[in-house]
């Protein structure tokens, strides 16, 4: 993969168009719907397990960093409050986002780089068949259903971790932990973090199927696409996580 300006700049614009056709091509009908199940389904068996057990530490972290802040500032009644926020806003998109790209997207980009070297793509193209159509957009659609699933599971997961590190290790009251919940969350943060998730899940679909399409090279070349894709996806999402916090904080008011 070339370092210069103009491949950075090109490969930019590709994985950019890339998106656009998956935009254009979405209402376009007969929907995939089996390939669509078949991947919502592979990506699911890859990616609950793991992301379940990330998800333990992660809301354990969290609960022990903000109990002991709590209790250095006396204000051990909002530790359950304050652990919340943080899975919610946070942890759990981010959480769904690397496991994600890690499993899922690299999954995807592995398939797809494996049916180009095999010149499947090519045979496609040459049949009539679009692969956006038929093989790019079930597997977005899929992630994005998947990532919001998934999203929720790391915030049931990391709530409950976070409680049991609280109460139990650091000696937190259990009706305080439950009761301060809605002090400072809301139901907006709860929305904020799905609609992180449904990006993060669009996002790590495209670049790993950007890449794998454009898979060279014969299976060094699908490794290379692999290995790329993780980390290109990885900068996005962090940027996007960003930016979206930004707007986030700028439309909706904050409980004070």
């Amino acid at each position: 993969m070339s370092l210069s300006p103009t491949a950075a700049l090109r490969h930019s614009g590709n994985l950019f168009a890339l998106a656009l056709d998956v935009l254009r091509t979405l209402p376009r009908r007969p929907f995939q719907a089996r390939e669509f199940i078949q991947q919502a389904w592979f990506v699911a068996g890859v990616t609950i397990l793991p992301t379940a057990l990330v998800s333990i530490p992660f809301g354990a972290v969290i609960a022990l960093q903000i109990g002991s802040l709590t209790r250095q500032l006396g204000a051990q009644s909002f530790a359950g409050a304050a652990s919340v926020l943080a899975v919610l806003r946070e942890a759990s998109p981010i959480v769904t986002a690397l496991l994600i790209s890690g499993a899922g997207g690299s999954a995807i980009c592995a398939d797809l780089g494996a049916r180009k070297i095999r010149e499947e793509i090519d045979a496609m193209e040459v049949l009539g068949i679009d692969p956006v159509h038929r093989l790019v957009v079930p597997r977005v659609l899929a992630s994005m259903v998947v990532a919001v699933l998934l999203n929720g599971l790391v915030s049931v997961v990391g709530i409950a971790g976070g409680y049991f590190f609280n109460v139990i290790l650091q000696d937190g009251t259990p009706g305080a932990y439950l009761a301060s919940f809605t002090t400072l969350a809301q139901l907006p943060d709860l929305y904020a973090g799905e609609l992180k998730a449904l990006v993060f899940g669009a996002i790590a679909a495209i670049v790993a199927s950007h890449k794998g399409l454009n898979a060279k090279g014969g299976p060094k070349g699908v490794g290379d696409a692999v290995n790329q894709s993780v980390v290109i996806t990885f900068m996005l999402l962090f940027v996007t996580n960003f930016v979206m916090t930004a707007v986030y904080f700028q439309i909706v008011p904050q409980k004070g």
